[in-house]
């Protein structure tokens, strides 16, 4: 990129009420595409003009506008499990996901005929929705044979190890990756969770609440944890938890003086859930890794008004997005601008 252009775009960054210290890296917004579709998809019965259903497809593109805008990064990710991403974690444990079913709670009975027709009209729009998001400044990544889980954390680990990180999702898991630099948005809570909001929220601190986690277990991956201990309980009877160092399994189970709470720790159940929650050491391949930060990497794509436009009139999603100029303006002029300072 010549010198001009790049001070040009600097311009256009500083009118635009942008820092133009930051680079495209410096803060960047990793956002977990299939739960922040499954969850829009499942809760908002928007109809277009013709009755048909595109809630998944409008509520997407809502809920990834809000966060740009209300979050302000330099830089946005979408990132969504791979064809046969939970092939690893059911090596461990078969019954991962096994009894996972998308919750229906769309506010018309009405709406689909069968389950059959609900599951069609789901890929379709998330289909449809990724073709939206293909328009405007952000990188969209999968990678076969892996969960966003995975991609996510090693994205924000490591190979954007120098850059302030928000991860976007529902899923607690990504709580135990706060620290200094990465901070966890929940869209549904409209909360920023930095070291302090986590302590304020659960009175554990960050740096222990994978072992909160793996005592808890997950009901929506279908893995158990360890019946007997609520969260109240392993905050008064067993405070080692509270220590202001990592603590590992043995340490959970030596530093509890209770017997009987130190009878219900299985280690083997602990260490399980250990694998199969942790994120700080994903199991990914050195080649993927590298497909990774290759992708990360690579030129950040500009805004396609045009084709954001034609497909809008396509759908007819008139009545959805009434003020559609200024939405693409307002949430995403800005990453626009950061975007074409990484074309060459």
């Amino acid at each position: 990129m010549s010198n001009d252009r790049y001070l040009s775009i600097l311009e256009e960054i500083k009118k635009h009420g942008g820092d133009v210290d930051r680079e495209p890296n410096d803060k960047v917004l990793i956002i977990d595409g299939l739960n922040t579709f499954i969850r829009t998809f499942s809760a908002i019965p928007t109809t277009n003009d013709d009755g048909v259903h595109v809630g998944g497809i409008v509520g997407f593109l809502k809920s990834v506008g809000y966060a740009v805008k209300t979050l302000g990064p330099t830089r946005t990710i979408l990132i969504f499990d791979g064809k046969g991403g939970s092939s690893r974690r059911r090596k461990i444990y078969p019954e991962y996901k096994n009894k996972r079913k998308l919750k229906i709670r769309l506010n018309r009975t009405d709406m689909y005929s069968s389950s059959d027709d609900e599951h069609q009209s789901m890929l379709m729009q998330l289909a449809r929705g990724l073709e939206y998001f293909e328009c405007l400044p952000l990188t969209i990544l999968t990678l076969e044979g892996t969960e966003a889980d995975d991609v996510i954390a090693y994205t924000a680990e490591q190979v954007l190890s120098d850059s302030e990180v928000i991860i976007m999702s529902t899923d607690k898991d990504f709580l135990h990756l706060v620290d200094d630099r990465v901070r966890v948005w929940s869209p549904t809570k409209k909360k920023l969770y930095n070291k302090d909001k986590l302590l304020e929220e659960y009175g554990i601190p960050a740096h222990n609440f994978l072992m909160y986690r793996m005592i808890e277990g997950d009901k929506s991956d279908n893995i158990g944890g360890i019946n007997g201990i609520g969260i109240k309980t392993l905050l008064k009877k067993m405070p080692v938890i509270l220590k202001e160092n990592k603590i590992s399994i043995d340490e959970l189970i030596d530093g509890t003086d209770n017997e009987r709470l130190k009878s219900l720790l299985d280690k083997e159940i602990l260490e399980r859930n250990y694998k199969l929650m942790q994120l700080f050491d994903v199991d990914i391949s050195d080649s993927d890794k590298l497909k990774i930060s290759k992708k990360i990497h690579e030129t950040i794509p500009m805004m396609n008004k045009s084709k954001f436009r034609s497909m809008f009139l396509e759908d007819k999603l008139y009545g959805t997005l009434p003020n559609l100029d200024t939405w693409l303006m307002t949430n995403w002029n800005m990453l626009n601008k950061y975007a074409d300072m990484t074309d060459g």
